[in-house]
């Protein structure tokens, strides 16, 4: 997997947001310099780092001590200032508000949607980042029930090319699938 020079150092512990699903995130929320971010289920900090190094400021909400300890390292290491790590149960509420984006990367994440919402504002996104359709299915009732419009699912699947003076045809392998995104805006 490829992976963009600021987080090429980074050590590895839970299972990580690739650059393919953040590219999509970027993409579709339109997140950019001015955007405010709120990351839950921090793991090993990579998607906050991603998130970091093109929004103005990212709080990232890690309620394991080991998982903390690891992203914190990770920040560090990726040199940016911006980007804060909260050592709490984002299940108790997000204090943040006017937010851009909330990101939920975590079992039962579609029991924060409720809370995502209070802290987004208006025209603001929230993605679940989920492994499996059930998990789908019960974030996208929990985002109707909540009122959220624009609401979609996706799966961002790769493979690269070969480039060869014989010929050029993609790789026999790709990287499939890692999660659905599922988008809803308030």
């Amino acid at each position: 997997m490829r992976f963009p020079p600021i987080m090429r150092n980074l050590k590895r512990g839970p299972q990580v947001v690739l650059p393919k699903d953040f590219g999509m995130v970027a993409a579709f929320t339109g997140i950019g310099k001015k955007s405010v971010v709120v990351d839950a289920g921090t793991g090993s900090g990579f998607l906050a780092i991603a998130l970091g190094n093109i929004a103005k400021n990212v709080v990232t909400y890690e309620r394991r001590e080991e998982f903390a300890k690891l992203a914190e390292r990770n920040i560090k290491a990726s040199g940016l200032r911006n980007v804060k790590i909260k050592r709490k149960d984002i299940f108790k509420g997000i204090s943040e508000r006017d937010l851009d984006l909330v990101t939920l990367d975590f079992a039962d994440s579609e029991k924060v949607v409720k809370h995502a919402k209070k802290a987004l504002k208006e025209g603001g996104y929230v993605v679940g980042f989920l492994p499996n359709m059930e998990q789908v299915r019960d974030f996208v009732r929990e985002l109707e029930k909540n009122k959220f419009s624009e609401v979609f699912t996706m799966e961002c699947i790769t493979r690269e090319i070969l480039v060869r003076e014989t010929g050029m045809r993609p790789e026999n392998m790709g990287l499939m699938h890692t999660v659905y995104l599922t988008f809803g805006r308030k």
